[in-house]
């Protein structure tokens, strides 16, 4: 199975499929698969662009949208996650993951999912320390605050993937794990990036949840992006144990280091993504439920239904380059059935239209055990919850599980270090700028 990995796509699909296209018909192979490693921007109409996070100037509609209205199709399998500049009002309707156009599948704000035997994790967005620690509070539409933070990782999100025990074969994060630049030849990142010297001698560049996720999972390959350069490590985990082959790719220009191709041993073909069973029995675990029971409970219902994900359908209408200004009539933000059809197999609830703002974070998760919320919905903790705390249901029960079982999955104090490199993107951008204005 030979698998293309790609940085920043910056909703440049064209070019990127293009280029494939070329080194298949160079080097006489096929390409089963493409992997993103964030900033998609998987932009459907000019409404979208008001939900990605970028100076209005550099908003460009780019061209995802001819493949979700169907104009052109992807020549191959897409795998993405989100970034720190995606349509972030899209993304939330498929937060479980789902097919974001045809043949283009996003992977969720975290999700593990099959292709072939190749199993393939991921974690999007990036990692911010202010907000870590908090619910998925952000509904479309954003204000200004809320623009810049939905695309933060929670530690809702990369619990999930801790519990994660079958082996992951590749991993995908927007943002580099925290500590990798120890692992790889990083006096020569510091030659080509030298703002980047201060926060490696700090360790504060790239992600602590990422970091803690690599260190859990170990998995043989993890592709990262978010910083624009290319830049491979080999990490030993343990003396003698398994080796976890790490590389950064660039974004989509010229010239650019943006693409990686590589050939892992797997089952014959045909290949198609399909659920992964393991992942959706975590996803399901919202009650204190046996690890076997819930697993059990989804083999079964992937052995009747199957594991092939539910079909892609649009739920809003799509740019048309030959009408100026809105791209139609638009009724809001709507669930999108994808996401509706995946819960109810799941026998989950709905809760991604329920607008809230941050509430109190004062109290700490020891004292929701001798509150009076718990007791009177323990164990369901479902939507009642949801009027009591600022939490989600599996939020709540990720730390009251945290407290029986000693685990360190961390309190509502932001003490963890920040990262000070929030946005590389505008970084640059300010940077070519200077240099515009010099010559």
């Amino acid at each position: 199975m030979r698998i293309a990995v790609e940085g920043c796509m910056h909703g440049d699909l064209d070019t990127v499929y293009r280029t494939l296209q070329y080194a298949e018909k160079k080097h006489g192979f096929k390409i089963d698969l493409l992997l993103c490693c964030g900033d998609f921007q998987a932009v459907r109409n000019e409404e979208d662009l008001e939900s990605v996070n970028v100076p209005r100037k550099y908003r460009s509609m780019n061209s995802f949208w001819k493949y979700y209205s169907g104009e052109e199709l992807a020549p191959y399998p897409t795998i993405f996650i989100g970034g720190n500049h995606e349509a972030s009002n899209y993304l939330w309707e498929l937060y479980y993951g789902g097919w974001a156009a045809p043949n283009i599948y996003f992977l969720g704000f975290a999700g593990v999912v099959k292709f072939g035997n190749i199993r393939i994790g991921g974690l999007s967005g990036i990692y911010n320390s202010r907000n870590y620690y908090l619910g998925h509070h952000e509904r479309p539409p954003y204000n200004e605050s809320t623009i810049r933070s939905v695309y933060h990782v929670r530690e809702y999100d990369v619990q999930k993937l801790m519990q994660v025990e079958e082996p992951i074969d590749i991993f995908l994060s927007h943002d580099w794990p925290l500590g990798i630049t120890d692992y790889g030849k990083w006096e020569e990142l510091v030659r080509r990036k030298p703002y980047f010297k201060k926060e490696i001698q700090e360790r504060t560049l790239g992600s602590a949840a990422a970091a803690q996720l690599l260190e859990k999972l170990k998995p043989p390959y993890w592709f990262s992006a978010h910083l624009h350069c290319k830049f491979a490590a080999l990490v030993q985990h343990g003396e003698g144990g398994p080796l976890t082959k790490f590389l950064a790719l660039d974004k989509c220009l010229p010239g650019r280091p943006f693409l990686q191709i590589l050939e892992l041993e797997s089952e014959p073909g045909p290949y198609e993504i399909q659920y992964d069973e393991e992942w959706l029995a975590i996803t399901r675990r919202t009650v204190d439920l046996l690890k076997e029971e819930c697993h059990q409970w989804v083999g079964s219902r992937l052995q009747e239904r199957g594991a092939k994900p539910f079909e892609f359908v649009q739920t809003v209408p799509c740019y048309n380059p030959s009408q100026s200004g809105s791209s139609g009539s638009f009724s809001g933000y709507p669930r999108n059935p994808q996401t509706e059809s995946f819960l109810q197999f799941l026998e989950l609830p709905y809760l991604l239209d329920n607008m809230s703002e941050p509430k109190d974070l004062s109290y700490s998760p020891a004292s929701l055990l001798q509150s009076d919320i718990l007791p009177s919905c323990w164990p369901c903790l479902r939507d009642c919850c949801r009027n009591c705390l600022p939490l989600s249901p599996m939020e709540v029960f990720l730390q009251v599980a945290a407290l029986k079982t000693g685990s360190k999955l961390g309190s509502f104090d932001d003490n963890s270090e920040a990262i000070p490199i929030d946005d590389v993107d505008e970084l640059e951008e300010l940077a070519e700028e200077v240099d515009d204005e010099e010559t």
